[in-house]
Formats: C-alpha cells, sequence, structure tokens
C-alpha cells in the first residue's frame, strides 16, 4: 500500500503548513509585519501541488475504485471531492484577501480570520481522509486495485508524482522555509534554489564497519556493531537516546577511540587513521547540535569546512552553498552565534558540504526545530539523495528518517538489533511500537 503511505506523507507536510500559517496569521493579526512573499509561496505550493497534484491523483484512481468496491463510500466521496473542485476557487480568494491586505484595502484581522478559515478546512479534510477513507481503502480494496493505484503513485516517469515533479514541489516548499519568517523558517528576503539531481553511482558498498566498539572508561558504549553503506545510498540509523547512535557516529569519524572492530572505507582500512586524515578521504560530519564557531562569520564557518579543499575552489563552493540557503548569504559577515537554530542547523551541513564529502554524516539534523523547518531539513536530505551523494543520517525522528532511507538499522544500548529496508522497517510491528509511536 506504497500509494497510501504517499498521501499520509503528503498529508504531514500540509498539516505541517496549515499550522505555521496559523501562527503567522496570528502574529499578523498582533501586529506583526505583512510576510507577502510567504504567503504567495505557500499559495504557489498548495495550487501546482494540492489542486494539480495530490487531488486529481486521489480523483481519479483512490475514489474511483473505491467508489466501484464499497456501497457506502459514495456520499464520503462525494463530500471530499467537492472539496478538491472548490479549492482552485478558494486560493484564488485567499490571493485576492492577500494582495488587498498588502494594498492597505482589507485589514490585518479580516485577513488573519481568511487564513484561518482556509487552514480549518484543510485539517478537516485530511482528518476525514485520514480517519475514514483510507481505513476504508484497507478494508474494501482488492489486490488488483492497488496495484493499479500504487502504479500510478510509484511511476517515476508520471508527469505528477514522478522524479521530475516531486523536485518540483521540493524546490517549491524550500522556497517557503526560506521566506518564512525566523519564527517557523530561514527567515530570508529571497529563495534559494535546490540542486538539480545527477545520475546515481553504482552501488557498491562504500563502507563496512565489523565488530566496532568503543567504551567510556569502563562503560561499553558500542558492542560490536557492524554495517555497510553503499555508494549512492541513504542509511539511516534509528535507535533511542543513550542507544549508541551518535557515539558511532563520533567514533567512525575518528573523533571517539575505537577499541575494537574495523572500518574500510573505498576498500581501504582507516581504522587507525587520525580524524583528518578521515575527513581528507571525504568523510564529511554535520554534527549533533549544529556547533557552529559562534563568535567567527558564516563565511568564516564555511572555510573551515573546505579547509581539506584547494582554495581556488572554495568561494565558488560557498557560492552554491548561498544558493541553497540564500539566509546564510544574507548574513554571510554576521558572527554564525546570531543565527536562529534553523539558520545554525543549514550552516552545519552546508559546512559539511563544503569538504566536498563522499560519504555525509548527518547527527539528529532536525533536532529541536520548528516543524516547518524539520520537514526542510529532510527536503534537503532527498534533494541530496537525489543526487547520488552517500548518507548515515543518525535520527530520533525515526519515521521521517526510516521513510527516506533505502536501508536502515535500529539500534539498542550499543547493538544493531534490526535492520533491513526503510520501508520494511516502518511496517515492522516492534520499531513502530518502540520508536514510531504506532
Amino acid at each position: 500500500m506504497d500509494a497510501l503511505r504517499i498521501i499520509s506523507e503528503d498529508h504531514n507536510n500540509l498539516w505541517r503548513l496549515a499550522t505555521t500559517v496559523d501562527q503567522l496569521a496570528a502574529e499578523t493579526e498582533g501586529g506583526a509585519p505583512l510576510e507577502v512573499s510567504f504567503f504567495e509561496s505557500v499559495f504557489d505550493y498548495l495550487d501546482q501541488f494540492v489542486e494539480r497534484s495530490h487531488h486529481p491523483k486521489e480523483d481519479d484512481f483512490l475514489f474511483r475504485l473505491l467508489r466501484l468496491r464499497s456501497p457506502h463510500a459514495a456520499v464520503l466521496l462525494d463530500a471530499l471531492q467537492a472539496d478538491h473542485q472548490a479549492g482552485p476557487g478558494r486560493l484564488t480568494a485567499l490571493r485576492t484577501s492577500l494582495a488587498a491586505a498588502a494594498d492597505g484595502h482589507m485589514a490585518l484581522p479580516a485577513l488573519a480570520d481568511h487564513l484561518r478559515s482556509y487552514t480549518a478546512g484543510l485539517k478537516a479534510h485530511i482528518l476525514k481522509e485520514e480517519r475514514q477513507v483510507l481505513p476504508l481503502a484497507r478494508s474494501a480494496l482488492l489486490k488488483e486495485d492497488w496495484d493499479e493505484i500504487n502504479h500510478a503513485f510509484m511511476n517515476a516517469s508520471d508527469p505528477v508524482f514522478g522524479e521530475q515533479a516531486q523536485a518540483k514541489f521540493r524546490a517549491l516548499y524550500h522556497r517557503i522555509v526560506s521566506t518564512a519568517p525566523e519564527s517557523v523558517g530561514l527567515g530570508g528576503h529571497s529563495a534559494g534554489s535546490l540542486p538539480s539531481a545527477g545520475a546515481k553511482v553504482e552501488a557498491d558498498a562504500l563502507l563496512r564497519v565489523q565488530g566496532m566498539e568503543s567504551c567510556y572508561g569502563r562503560i561499553k558504549a558500542l558492542k560490536g556493531i557492524s554495517l555497510t553503506v553503499r555508494r549512492g545510498e541513504t542509511v539511516a540509523l534509528v535507535g533511542a537516546n543513550g542507544a549508541g547512535k551518535t557515539t558511532f557516529l563520533r567514533t567512525l569519524s575518528g573523533v571517539q577511540p575505537m577499541s575494537a572492530g574495523t572500518i574500510e572505507f573505498d576498500g581501504e582500512d582507516i581504522s587507525k587513521l587520525r580524524s583528518d586524515k578521515r575527513m581528507r578521504r571525504g568523510i564529511c560530519q554535520s554534527p549533533e547540535g549544529r556547533q557552529v564557531f559562534g563568535p567567527l562569520s558564516i563565511e568564516d564557518n564555511l572555510r573551515l569546512g573546505a579547509y581539506t579543499q584547494p582554495r581556488n575552489q572554495a568561494e565558488g563552493d560557498m557560492e552554491k552553498i548561498f544558493t541553497m540557503f540564500p539566509i546564510l548569504k544574507e548574513k554571510r559577515h554576521l558572527p554564525a552565534g546570531t543565527l536562529s537554530g534553523g539558520q545554525q542547523q543549514m550552516l552545519a551541513i552546508g559546512r559539511a558540504l563544503m569538504g566536498r564529502p563522499r560519504m555525509l554524516l548527518l547527527d539528529e539534523p532536525s533536532m529541536g526545530l520548528a516543524p516547518l523547518l524539520v520537514q526542510e531539513v529532510f527536503e534537503v536530505i532527498k534533494t541530496l539523495k537525489s543526487q547520488g551523494m552517500t548518507i548515515l543520517l543518525v535520527e530520533q525522528n525515526a519515521l521521517a528518517a526510516l521513510d527516506i532511507a533505502d536501508r536502515g538499522y535500529v539500534l539498542e544500548t550499543g547493538n544493531v538489533t534490526l535492520t533491513g529496508t526503510g520501508q520494511e522497517l516502518i511496517s515492522n510491528e516492534q520499531v513502530r511500537a518502540a520508536y514510531l509511536g504506532m
């Protein structure tokens, strides 16, 4: 039922967006400046993604087949499809209200009411689908129905849900977060662009870890971990606090001593190499808690990430980071310590990318961020993944991490207890109960 997973993921994104719009509507009503570019970005996303893609796909496949299989579905689906048909008109009315408020022809409290009315309708629609339509689909549809629906939703060449369309939607979402005020987003005055996808590389093993052990004094934090990361693969390492996730990354980077085991990277045993030499071989880490150099400027933080690279390429690489995250360019001369948490996270990722990683280590990239920024972090990871970058992702948000991962490992008290594809682990009852709260 991959289609239902995609629909629920879309619903989660839309709910975060609706919640953010509600927050900014309240701030605007309370006297905050009207964020015209942000709301325009939201309306563009809703128009191109929801009204032209998400809703038509549901109508043409899921809803059509449900009508055939369930005599009780018609009344519910009629109401939902009426919402679908009314959606473009409601967005047009919102755009008109925004323009009137920006010109001073509509009071800001009136605009806030209009925004809240729209998001309330959107949330009610999502709840109906999640609580009524999707459970009904699981019970009523036949295997041949799911084959047709899943093919439609998973078809990479599909103009609506294919790879190019998904890249477009990621870029639209990135624009929203870039232009959102700092209370919910990056707080930029302009929106950058995420890099386009490149060709994926062959999936031979880039990293092999065998029997890794590491201790803090007499306490053994890692107890013989073995895992493999293939070239171009995104691998998630999930588990509760204290499971050993961060210790594993620190040991892999060479910051934490390894007491037993071997690390092979691109065919070379690097078990005894210093951390700086591992970094020179292309293992670059964005650490937990960002750990930017607060007194130094954003530019200097980025340059430090490129200290192993030729000096003549640093400026060009920095401009690529600024294209992705324009707020960093706007504040490039300011101390990194003045940035918000979300901006510091983007700086930490950018600093790691400045090292031109062959394998990117991301340690808890969504920790402590607003919901809109959490989703943006994972959109950035998806874009890097689509370029063929090899990523090892440590993340407490297990559902989000496993959802984008090719494979995952579950850690418990220093041991790997489960492994499988991301979707296999999401579907595993033990994982769902322990880490996903399901």
